[in-house]
């Protein structure tokens, strides 16, 4: 019987190249996004597809559900869907900080809620949960997405050791830059805002992020080829980084506070 994986944010990047990465595999995937529309391309490919918005715990426990009753399984959950709210901590209002944690922590929550019953008694299946380089080392202007992630990390590591005597496995799969429309939308996030002025050079620099973040970008198709590893190993690793940056970037934590600030405020002072 084919292997059945729930993949949310498959409208582009990283969760539409999951989902033909894994098909290729002869899974049976379900992809889902907000907009059906945007996964016609994948139900051509030979996804069934599915609308889930994340926010909304009814619609997560019912695609969990509608999945386990008509395939009678779910062997992988990849908890993908998400965003980034950049902008300075205090120029981001708490209703968008809450917005940011609702996508990014509250969503995966909600799915694994839904998912666990169904794993823990095949005691069988793997959770692969979507984090980001940001959600080992924090950096200025990036604190509520940092925070998300910082949380999803904690969360995925507590759950590792409660679901392990069941044979559930979790992996954390740790991107640095992709080349997908996600800096996209984080710009129109930042746009957003109602800034106080006590910022500028930082939104300059984030003026500048497309020169940044093409530096070391991967293609989606790299880290669904990690996350795709993760799903199908019968023993996967607690952390995937993903490219350069990814692996060098989760090395920062070690650094001194003080180093870090440092090379802060030297970034600020060139911007």
């Amino acid at each position: 019987m084919e292997k059945v994986a729930l993949i949310t944010g498959c409208s582009s990047g990283i969760g539409a190249a999951t989902a033909r990465s894994l098909l290729a595999e002869e899974w049976t995937v379900v992809a889902t996004a907000r907009d059906t529309d945007d996964l016609a391309a994948l139900a051509e490919a030979g996804c069934e597809t599915a609308e889930l918005d994340v926010t909304k715990p009814a619609q997560c426990r019912n695609v969990v559900e509608e999945v386990v009753e008509e395939h009678g399984r779910l062997d992988c959950l990849v908890n993908n869907a998400g965003y980034a709210q950049l902008g300075p901590l205090e120029d981001v209002p708490t209703r968008e900080l809450h917005r940011q944690f609702d996508v990014n922590v509250y969503g995966p929550h909600r799915l694994i809620r839904a998912a666990l019953p169904h794993m823990r008694e095949r005691e069988a299946g793997t959770i692969v949960n979507v984090s980001s380089v940001s959600g080992r080392v924090a950096t200025p202007g990036m604190g509520a997405y940092n925070g998300s992630k910082f949380a999803l990390e904690a969360m995925s590591d507590a759950l590792r050791a409660e679901v392990a005597p069941y044979d559930v496995d979790v992996a954390v799969v740790e991107p640095g830059p992709v080349e997908t429309k996600f800096t996209d939308r984080a710009e129109r996030e930042i746009e957003g805002l109602d800034r106080s002025g006590a910022y500028e050079k930082l939104y300059s620099f984030f003026e500048d992020a497309s020169a940044v973040n093409g530096v070391g970008a991967v293609p989606p198709e790299k880290v669904a080829e990690v996350i795709t590893e993760a799903a199908v190993s019968p023993d996967p690793k607690s952390r995937y980084p993903v490219g350069t940056p990814g692996r060098v970037g989760v090395l920062a934590r070690f650094l001194p506070d003080r180093w870090l600030d440092a090379g802060y405020r030297l970034l600020q002072r060139f911007s």
